[in-house]
Formats: C-alpha cells, sequence, structure tokens
C-alpha cells in the first residue's frame, strides 16, 4: 500500500512564505513524476507545478517565478517552496505521485490527503 503524507501548510500573510513537503512510502518501485495541485473554495483542483525524476519541471503561469519544485529521490520526498504568497494561492495543496509499485506494474497516481494553504492580504 502507498501512502502521500503532506506537511507544512498553514496561515501566512501575502508577501511571505512557506514550505511544503511530501513523502511517499509503502511499496513503490519506481515513482516516475510527483506534482502539487491546489484546489480553491468552489473551483476545480489545477495543476501547480510537477517535477519529473530526471528533475524536468513545469508550472502554471499564475505560480511561475514564484514557487520552486525539488526532489529527493532517495527520500521519495517532493518540496515546494513558495515565495511572495498572494490570497489567490489560497486553497487545499494536494501532493501527487504517478509511481509503479513493481517492475512490470502500470504506472498509477497516488494521491495525499491535502494540507490548507491560507494567505492572509
Amino acid at each position: 500500500q502507498v501512502q502521500l503524507v503532506e506537511s507544512g501548510g498553514g496561515l501566512v500573510q501575502a508577501g511571505g512564505s512557506l514550505r511544503l513537503s511530501c513523502a511517499a512510502s509503502g511499496y513503490i518501485f519506481r515513482i516516475n513524476v510527483m506534482g502539487w495541485y491546489r484546489q480553491a473554495p468552489g473551483k476545480q483542483r489545477e495543476l501547480v507545478t510537477v517535477i519529473t525524476n530526471g528533475n524536468i519541471t513545469n508550472y502554471a503561469d499564475s505560480v511561475k517565478g514564484r514557487f520552486t519544485i525539488s526532489r529527493d529521490n532517495a527520500k521519495n520526498t517532493v518540496y515546494l517552496q513558495m515565495s511572495s504568497l498572494k490570497p489567490e494561492d489560497t486553497g487545499v495543496y494536494y501532493c501527487n505521485a504517478r509511481l509503479a509499485v513493481a517492475a512490470k506494474s502500470l504506472l498509477n497516481d497516488y494521491w495525499g490527503q491535502g494540507t490548507q494553504v491560507t494567505v492572509s492580504s
């Protein structure tokens, strides 16, 4: 069984910073992509950023230049450094991992439980 556990959310003033972490554990053979998504109240979940196991990254236009994703493959952990936060960054942030649990198994998506980020104006 695979688990993704997030940490690091909280309340911060506009212009501040937060760092999120997400650790994957369990029966993991290979993690291809890890990423962060967020969901604001009344809105659909949206991509924030992803990183491949080759450290290729992709960011939503709304966070480019402010957020930085990184990963530690040895620890199956992904990080999200968020700076210059804005009220519109408020939402529940979900960690995602696309991984295989065995050498010949298909890749599947796994999700964390979510962590709340609130940016006050």
